[in-house]
């Protein structure tokens, strides 16, 4: 096709090509727009009854019901930070204002990102690795979110293993943290309140049998100095770990197959649970107070940058997105799934149960206020504190405690499991997408990887394991993952270009996005990243287990950790840069042209960017 090179020259021409879909397939006409204008050029394609997508044309597996995957997805995003992080950060940020710069970035952040990952996989049908065939200098983004995963299922585990220890520790006529007669406890303990038995302890220094429970009796953190004194691991917690692992293998080792069959569990037991807390929770003495708390209104916290960043970063974390777990659930869509309609189902989902846990939770803690006759918020607690202490605690003061703590150690184990099934799910279909090999040995490398992260876990299973687990959780799932997520935004909507990510989704479900979601995914969803990247490292502290400080070399670990995975971005693009041919100028024109477009650079169509193309929405 000749074409005008002037660059004030603008020439359009159509063409319509037929195509076989197969020997006695349908045909597909396929409308193609080319223009050029100012050295710039676009295409525009409208495709009629639209063929599969090249990746579509391998041997790959789908979602048996289109329930598995929506079940998968929300099981993945609906986890143990629901329960605990979301209603401490309403009651600590000005109660029910706190609703409000919450929904502002689902809004303008948390769907648009969501609804771009169920796409952008979808469309590929790879994982997150392979999908960066639309701007293959990018590729490393895809091995940065795989290795966060990878880090995060180091350690989140082992909170599926400590809930499951408590669960075997129920099945008894008394709880072993209701009282302090037991031989983990020390002389501090004192039951409910009740006298020290040491009289020369005042009441700043006693502690409940709950906390004893679960630092002595559980971690033996008492017989560690700290992570430098890490000790053996220990045999409790380590059979609770191999059964964790052992139900992840056989979840997902055949893949969709099997894990869209356990989410039906895995996804729905925690619903039908909270809403049998919810109506015993209720009924407790100062349940009102708690939940008055809860909702109580102040907005004059949103004058306090620190209630927009706690909102910002809760949005990031609590949906999951930058994992590469949305994209590796979405590449098993079928091609024509609506994927917009599932990401607003997913989102409205995700921040319901957020919201209505913090009504299961605020009338315990108001019933465990009363009780003890203290304000709310000595007994409200952030982390595994509020799930593992706080809440076991006011189950041992109920009529059947046993029974009730078997029913909310078995949602907390359902809560664990499918969001680590989506974590294991990122790295095995990223990795195996990548290396085609992998194909035939999927459950082998399925056990090679769910055996690695267990030999890692055991650090955590330790007498000191809770510090390494709090220099996990600090370094390897914070601002790592809001830079990979920056980096996915950035690739998408500037480098492959929002146009033709919309064209894609047209593909797909027969409608480009609106122009509040392209606006979104170019200049809105950046910024916001770019503001919580900035903040989350403006505002680094430390981490800290109570009063325990970790040593600077500790610190060092930890951002080392950080900085293998986000390193990552710039090592690939260098050597992808270095690998292909040509001059420099061919280089970068084969490092950011899809590759299903690369013929074009060979035929010297060099990519130009100017300023009308970044800006096009």
């Amino acid at each position: 096709m000749s074409k005008s090179r002037c660059p004030v020259a603008l020439m359009s021409s159509v063409v319509a090509a037929t195509t076989e879909a197969n020997a006695t397939g349908p045909k597909a006409v396929e409308l193609v727009l080319v223009k050029e204008q100012n050295g710039v050029q676009l295409t525009n394609s409208t495709l009629l009854n639209p063929p599969q997508s090249p990746a579509q044309a391998q041997d790959r597996e789908t979602w048996s019901k289109k329930a598995d995957f929506l079940l998968s997805v929300i099981g993945f995003a609906v986890d143990l930070a629901n329960v605990w992080r979301f209603p401490y950060l309403c009651y600590k940020n000005g109660g029910g204002a706190f609703l409000v710069p919450y929904l502002f970035f689902m809004v303008i952040a948390g769907m648009p990102l969501f609804y771009m990952e169920l796409a952008l996989g979808q469309f590929n049908r790879e994982g997150a690795a392979g999908v960066w065939k639309i701007c293959p200098i990018l590729k490393g983004v895809g091995y940065t979110v795989i290795l966060i995963s990878l880090y995060i299922g180091f350690f989140y585990n082992v909170i599926i293993a400590w809930a499951l220890h408590y669960l075997f520790s129920s099945f008894t006529t008394e709880l072993p943290w209701t009282h302090c007669n037991h031989t983990w406890n020390s002389p501090r303990c004192s039951d409910a309140h009740a006298p020290s038995s040491s009289p020369d302890l005042n009441d700043t220094f006693r502690t409940t049998p709950a906390a004893e429970y679960f630092e002595r009796g559980v971690l033996h953190l008492h017989e560690s100095q700290g992570i430098d004194d890490l000790g053996p691991p220990r045999w409790q917690l380590t059979s609770c770990l191999v059964l964790v692992i052992v139900l992840l293998y056989f979840s997902l080792w055949k893949g969709v197959k099997t894990s869209g069959k356990v989410v039906w569990i895995t996804a729905t037991m925690p619903y039908v649970v909270l809403f049998a807390l919810l109506l015993r929770g209720v009924t407790l003495p100062g349940a009102v107070d708690g939940i008055r708390a809860y909702l109580s209104v102040d907005f004059r916290r949103l004058c306090e940058a620190s209630v927009w960043i706690d909102a910002a970063i809760q949005i990031c974390f609590s949906l999951g997105v930058g994992l590469g777990v949305l994209i590796a659930f979405s590449s098993y869509n079928k091609f024509t799934n609506n994927c917009y309609r599932d990401a607003i189902i997913t989102t409205s989902v995700n921040s319901l149960t957020s919201f209505s846990s913090g009504f299961v939770v605020f009338s315990f803690l108001g019933y465990m206020a009363q009780k003890h006759s203290v304000p709310i918020g000595d007994v409200a607690k952030d982390g595994p504190g509020l799930i593992f202490i706080i809440y076991p605690e006011a189950l041992a003061t109920l009529p059947l405690s046993s029974v009730w703590a078997v029913v909310f150690f078995v949602m907390l184990l359902t809560l664990g499991i499918d969001s680590a099934m989506g974590g294991m799910e990122s790295v095995i279909t990223g990795l195996i997408d990548e290396f085609q090999l992998l194909h035939k040995h999927r459950e082998l490398f399925t056990l090679l990887i769910v055996l690695a992260t267990f030999l890692l876990s055991l650090f955590c299973v330790t007498n000191g394991g809770i510090y390494v687990f709090t220099l996990l959780d600090h370094f390897a799932a914070g601002t790592s993952i809001l830079f990979g997520v920056l980096m996915e935004v950035i690739g998408v909507a500037w480098f492959y270009g929002v146009w033709q990510f919309s064209d894609d989704i047209k593909q797909m479900t027969g409608q480009r996005p609106s122009l509040y979601w392209r606006l979104c995914w170019k200049f809105i969803s950046p910024c916001f990243l770019l503001f919580v990247v900035v903040v989350s490292i403006a505002t680094f502290r430390p981490p800290h287990y109570g009063a325990y400080i970790f040593p600077e070399w500790a610190n060092a670990l930890g951002w080392a950790i950080a900085a293998s995975s986000m390193s990552v971005v710039p090592i690939y693009a260098a050597y992808k840069f270095c690998s292909l041919p040509g001059s420099s100028r061919e280089k970068l024109a084969y490092a950011i042209t899809p590759e299903r477009e690369a013929e074009r650079v060979d035929r010297g169509e060099v990519r130009q960017f100017t300023l009308r193309h970044w800006l096009v929405v």
